[in-house]
């Protein structure tokens, strides 16, 4: 039963702060694009604590399975003072990618400290560091030339199994920056409904110096977004039979 709980209190820990630190970029940097934050929160369900700001409304909710910062004019086109569609889209590509270079900033930062401890040397921390990034980026090389399949990839479910198998703090922080660093790469891909999928569409406004129209890219997020339910249930899947 210990056993149990001290797994939950990882799991919950990794899920929390990952989720803290991404939204937080997201908030950091609206705030100093100066625009307009209506709500913070983490999770998703029925809200279990809040606290309204000077602007901002302060949330933890039920399911701690993910985040969000709702900006103003971030759904729909909003003409308020501080909307996020009033801002220019260099300001708005700002905004979407500060979550996943938070992931990723942090993980280097961590796993640098890591490597340089362990091996007494701020140099081999550097080396190391160097191919803990190679080994990432050869990932992404295997995943878009079909090397990596779907009984390859890992979800939440697969993810919360390799929390709990941890022994110790430095074996707990490592995993905390890997899941980082992963979470913040797979985020910038350009896929419809994740933060990369946002991005390419921001810099097709950039290029066309005139926005989407609201419906067509509402359509492609909703396809984006099944895509990433569907590849969801399949992973999940994959990973309860793995540990079955």
């Amino acid at each position: 039963m210990l056993t149990f709980i001290i797994n939950a209190i990882k799991i919950i820990f990794v899920l929390g702060f990952l989720i803290f630190i991404h939204e937080g970029g997201h908030f950091i940097v609206a705030k100093l694009c100066k625009v307009k934050v209506n709500e913070f929160a983490l999770g998703f369900g029925p809200t279990i604590w809040k606290k309204q700001g000077k602007e901002t409304k302060y949330a933890l909710r039920l399911i701690p399975l993910g985040g969000f910062v709702s900006m103003e004019g971030e759904e729909e086109h909003s003409e308020e003072e501080g909307s996020f569609s009033k801002a220019n889209v260099w300001k708005r590509i700002a905004i979407v990618a500060a979550g996943a270079t938070v992931n990723i900033l942090f993980a280097i930062l961590v796993f640098f400290i890591l490597a340089s401890i362990l091996q007494k040397n701020m140099y081999y921390g550097l080396i190391s560091t160097g191919r803990f990034l190679g080994s990432i980026f050869e990932s992404l090389k295997m995943l878009f030339t079909g090397n990596v399949g779907m009984n390859d990839m890992m979800g939440p479910v697969g993810l919360s199994a390799v929390v709990s198998s941890t022994k110790g703090i430095t074996d707990f922080v490592y995993i905390l920056s890997v899941i980082s660093l992963s979470l913040g790469v797979t985020n910038l891909l350009p896929i419809p409904a994740l933060d990369g999928g946002k991005i390419l569409i921001l810099l097709i406004e950039a290029i066309r110096r005139k926005p989407m129209k609201e419906e067509l890219e509402m359509k492609i997020q909703m396809l984006g977004f099944a895509f990433i339910i569907t590849l969801s249930l399949i992973v999940t899947y994959n990973d309860i039979v793995r540990i079955i």
